[in-house]
């Protein structure tokens, strides 16, 4: 009998909220985690095809003499433009799908979890089994990011946040709503979501 492939699980949360972090606990419980984000930037410097899609649509400079991808070129010609950034979106996200679902054909757990920092906003959630979404209060974020990252401005952190839609409005589509608010403990959290979707795939 052949074993049940893999729950899908997507893993979310706005910038600072701290998904990875959780996403690392359960590691910890021995869950493949892909990195959504991580995969897109190697698939965009390594898969041929993407790169050339790329290359054609953001000209040449996109990538180093190399081959190399030219990350800072893409990231000023694209993050300020809606137009350019969907466009973008639209050579990624279908080539970062395939990559996931070869991925999840190779494990053998009860579920997976795809961590992206979009989730939401790019529709992606709809093609999984079930979504955690990971929420802190705004001013709690703010107050993490920019102990993490002091290279980046309050300008630049509102700006990310202005791309990502509100809490409440992934509450409502989230299968799983895990606290990181510092009120609430995190890993009894987790294990009761664990718990949960390892008797979901039996």
């Amino acid at each position: 009998m052949n074993k049940p492939k893999p729950l899908t699980v997507g893993i979310s949360g706005g910038i600072g909220a701290g998904k990875t972090w959780v996403a690392r606990i359960f590691a910890l419980l021995d869950i493949p985690i892909y990195n959504a984000d991580e995969r897109a930037r190697w698939l965009m410097a390594h898969q041929k095809d993407l790169k050339s899609k790329i290359r054609s649509a953001f000209g040449a400079p996109s990538y180093f003499l190399d081959g190399s991808l030219n990350r800072k070129y893409l990231a000023e010609k694209v993050f300020a433009d809606p137009v350019l950034t969907n466009k973008i979106n639209t050579l990624v996200h279908p080539a970062v799908r395939e990559d996931f679902k070869e991925w999840v054909g190779r494990q053998e757990t009860n579920y997976v979890l795809k961590e992206a920092a979009l989730l939401f906003e790019t529709g992606s959630f709809q093609e999984l089994d079930f979504t955690i979404h990971v929420t802190a209060a705004e001013s709690l974020r703010i107050g993490r990011i920019q102990k993490r990252d002091p290279h980046r401005s309050r300008q630049q952190i509102d700006q990310i946040m202005s791309k990502q839609w509100k809490d409440d409005k992934k509450n409502e589509l989230a299968d799983f709503i895990l606290f990181n608010d510092e009120t609430r403990l995190v890993i009894p959290q987790v294990l009761q979501i664990h718990q949960s979707l390892a008797s979901s795939n039996r």
